[in-house]
């Protein structure tokens, strides 16, 4: 991941437990995060890596990109899924959209609308074995058409991962 200098971004790894968020500093960041994702949650700042990086529960990762792209323009997101994790039954009948296996959401049964933001170049081969990083581009203007989640295509016959 390179994200680009001063631009917010958000990265769900496949083995973390939480996003990873950044955004230029400004007094209020952290009452700014519970006004848009709620006063439940527990944001945490991480201030012993470079560079320093929120981190929150992963069900916030809509909420959180079309929260940051409407105060900032635009936010870089990068998800990472597995090339040897099967799709299977768990991936397509599932009911959230934490998809992390070989489809890369394509037939991931809680809709994926993370499908629908603008992909920016290819996958990017990242660790030694098995991962992909996708980066997507999501900008304020395009919001509303990720409120509606789609259903996953229909795999093709025979059709293996």
């Amino acid at each position: 991941m390179t994200p680009n200098v001063g631009r917010p971004w958000v990265r769900r790894g496949y083995d973390e437990i939480r996003l990873w968020a950044w955004m230029p500093y400004k007094l209020g960041n952290r009452a700014w995060i519970h006004g848009a994702l709620g006063e439940r949650i527990r944001p945490h700042w991480n201030d012993t890596v470079k560079p320093g990086r929120w981190e929150i529960a992963k069900p916030h990762l809509q909420l959180l990109t079309e929260a940051l792209a409407t105060r900032f323009g635009e936010v870089d997101v990068y998800l990472e899924f597995s090339t040897t994790e099967r799709c299977a039954e768990k991936c397509q009948t599932a009911g959230s959209d934490d998809c992390t296996c070989s489809c890369r959401g394509e037939y991931h049964g809680g809709g994926t609308f993370w499908t629908q933001w603008q992909l920016v170049g290819e996958d990017t081969l990242i660790g030694p074995v098995g991962r992909v990083e996708r980066h997507y581009v999501v900008r304020r203007e395009d919001i509303g058409r990720y409120r509606v989640q789609r259903r996953p295509q229909q795999r093709p016959q025979g059709w293996e991962m």
